[in-house]
């Protein structure tokens, strides 16, 4: 995950969030919707990101390095 995906994440987590918030949402059928509206908002943030910059935010990269290996001790 490099950072541009981070941030995207990071944006539909907290607009789904207030989205939850703001329509008082309850019970899993609202908060579903709310969730899938915040999605939303991410989503289109991204595709408007990868139209104006002509590069593709998504990768195939992994965020965290590889964990080294562990000399153990006999």
């Amino acid at each position: 995950m490099n950072d541009l995906e981070l941030i995207f994440s990071m944006l539909g987590e907290a607009s789904t969030k207030e989205i939850t918030i703001n329509k008082n949402a309850q019970g899993f059928i609202e908060t579903k919707q709310a969730a899938q509206e915040g999605g939303a908002v991410a989503g289109n943030a991204r595709k408007e990101l990868e139209r104006k910059s002509g590069k593709k935010v998504l990768t195939r990269e992994n965020y965290l390095k590889a964990a080294q290996s562990k000399k153990l001790l006999n």
